[in-house]
């Protein structure tokens, strides 16, 4: 980080002083009287949603969650993006000491929320941000709290993210990839087999696919984006090894896989990576955190034609009555099939009167939406059904009324052992002095977040 932060505020919606901490005396606490007055004069500039506010030498990084502000000053010039990261991981220390992060929350933990920014800065750099490391020597009952005479080895130790002496009966790790915006969702599961005593379990690995097809039946942008997260249950200090079909290891080792090689673009992993290892062999060694985590996020680059493409005809027979025709064909191989495939497909907002049919599934009219909701519980792949709605609209309208905007069709599906990106998981390995083996398999699922058709 290129400078340190002079003080965190915590505010309320109201720009009042919940909570502040100052950690090099440098600012007052009228700083957040005058963050907050530069905040509501950019609330009518096009630029109001930048996190950044700068006002007479001191720049104010925040964030907002729920009805509270977490902002830093300084009057140095910080990295903006690590210091974004930790008012985020701020947000999940409290949520996980005090379920959630509001006003009211800070107000009856005061005491533990100064403990806790105390611990989590030092002299205005981030330290530790591990809320199951933390909650070791920062302990609390209702709203009492009990500090350990010595803090635990993950605090001095270069493994700061996960504490000595675990002891689990079975052990198993787990994990499964999340993503959003609208996309196709993929998910890939793969569990271990229990082997001897050990339970190694690689539950899912799923990721997402950004699609956007224009009007004209084009797709105009296509790329695939992941998550990694796992869940970890391990004795000791186990050093996991897993390995993906990347093009680059691949090339540089020789080797050809049975399916096609992926290249992985913007890649960023969880802290307990060692990334000198990823950059010279392109291995994804870590000893993983104990619990749930992020492992990695990342993009390809592919091409991907949707999976279920809907088609719509509207015709006008009068003034008044409108009739829809729609066509949804699955544009996958027989031997797959989507289950609980939902299409949404808007209408005009006075639209009334809707009739309905389909050739297969169930339709209804969501008029909170301003959508018809075609829903279909089996899919097969290579199949078309149809979906035929009729219904009518006010006669008088106003001519001087500005053309309603057409919102896309939205689709959503899930398809059992089916995967689109070709990434696959060709080993996960754990090295551990106790010397328990696991054997994995894997199991993949697609799922639909939300992709968009655009209407004419």
């Amino acid at each position: 980080m290129a400078g340190a932060v002079s003080a965190l505020f915590l505010l309320d919606i109201k720009g009042r002083v919940l909570v502040w901490r100052d950690y090099r005396g440098d600012v007052s606490a009228i700083q957040a009287e005058r963050f907050f007055t530069k905040l509501i004069e950019k609330e009518g500039d096009a630029q109001s949603q930048d996190p950044v506010v700068y006002n007479n030498g001191v720049s104010y990084l925040f964030i907002q969650h729920s009805n509270v502000y977490l902002m830093t000053a300084s009057r140095q010039n910080c990295n903006a993006a690590s210091l974004l990261f930790f008012l985020h991981r701020v947000v999940d220390v409290f949520k996980h000491y005090f379920e959630e992060l509001e006003e009211e929350s800070l107000r009856d933990n005061f005491v533990v929320v100064y403990e806790l920014l105390d611990e989590m800065m030092d002299f205005g750099y981030p330290q530790y941000t591990e809320a199951t490391i933390l909650s070791e020597f920062i302990k609390t009952d209702a709203y009492r709290m009990e500090v350990t005479q010595r803090p635990p080895m993950a605090v001095t130790n270069a493994v700061s993210w996960r504490s000595e002496g675990i002891l689990y009966k079975k052990n198993e790790v787990g994990g499964f990839c999340f993503s959003s915006s609208y996309e196709l969702l993929i998910d890939s599961c793969c569990r271990i087999m229990e082997i001897s005593y050990c339970f190694f379990r690689f539950s899912w690995m799923s990721w997402s696919v950004n699609i956007l097809v224009n009007s004209n039946g084009q797709i105009i942008r296509s790329d695939v984006v992941g998550a990694l997260k796992m869940r970890t249950y391990l004795s000791g200090m186990p050093e996991c090894k897993l390995g993906l079909n990347d093009r680059i290891l691949l090339e540089a080792q020789g080797r050809t896989t049975k399916g096609k090689a992926i290249d992985l673009d913007d890649i960023k992993f969880h802290q307990c990576v060692r990334l000198a290892r990823f950059e010279n062999d392109r291995t994804i060694s870590f000893i993983p955190p104990d619990g749930s985590f992020d492992l990695m996020t990342y993009r390809l680059n592919t091409q991907v034609k949707p999976l279920i493409w809907v088609e719509a005809q509207v015709e006008k027979h009068s003034r008044s009555r409108v009739e829809i025709l729609v066509k949804a064909r699955s544009q996958f191989k027989e031997r797959s099939t989507a289950t609980n495939v939902e299409i949404e497909l808007p209408v005009s907002a006075d639209a009334s009167n809707p009739i309905i049919r389909t050739s297969m599934g169930s339709a209804s009219y969501a008029p909170e939406t301003d959508a018809f909701v075609w829903k279909i519980k089996s899919f097969p792949g290579g199949k078309e059904y149809m979906l035929r709605a009729e219904f009518t609209l006010p006669s008088i309208t106003d001519e001087e009324a500005t053309p309603e905007r057409k919102a896309p069709i939205r689709v959503k599906f899930e398809i059992p052992y089916f995967t689109v990106s070709g990434i696959q998981v060709r080993y996960l390995k754990i090295i551990e002095k106790s010397g328990y083996q696991a054997l994995p398999w894997v199991r993949y699922i697609t799922m639909a977040g939300e992709y968009e058709l655009r209407l004419i």
